[in-house]
């Protein structure tokens, strides 16, 4: 069995909503598995604007409603993360872009998923953005994201650990 630990970093925009909720839900469903000490989790956006920040109101309140709670604070990609992340998982298509031009100053540039790649049942493989929306589309986001952190969980079983 390999001793490095496996790290995840998700991405979204700022930080503030899909990413620092998949960090949440995952480094739950990873200490739950008793891998812990096996996988490193963080969240990073795109942007700084919100920098130093805790996540959304409305993704705390879901994320409280259903047991859990988010209290990392909301930091910029660097370069220097796509070479010390084994696997970068971006919450849509536009991240995906943005982490490409970044890979471009970045001596490894690790490999980048978007997170809805992992559920099967997946119609599109964008999570959408709730920031502009209603309470519904943050419960929706909830939703999306633990169903996609459940199979990312057994793909990095099965495929680095």
């Amino acid at each position: 069995m390999p001793n490095d630990k496996v790290r995840v970093l998700f991405v979204c925009m700022g930080n503030i909503c899909r990413s620092p909720l998949a960090a949440g839900i995952f480094r739950e469903l990873v200490g739950r598995a008793g891998l812990a000490d096996r996988i490193d989790v963080d969240s990073a956006g795109l942007g700084d604007w919100h920098a130093g920040e805790l996540p959304d109101p409305r993704t705390r309140a879901v994320a409280e409603r259903r047991g859990l709670k988010l209290t990392s604070r909301a930091r910029q990609v660097v370069p220097a993360d796509l070479d010390s992340f084994d696997l970068v998982v971006a919450m849509d298509e536009e991240n995906v872009r943005g982490l490409e031009r970044l890979r471009a100053r970045a001596k490894r540039g690790t490999e980048v998923r978007r997170l809805r790649e992992f559920d099967e049942d997946a119609d599109d493989l964008d999570v959408p953005d709730p920031y502009y929306g209603g309470d519904e589309g943050f419960e929706r986001v909830h939703d999306m994201v633990e169903r996609a952190c459940v199979a990312l969980l057994e793909h990095i079983r099965e495929t680095r650990l």
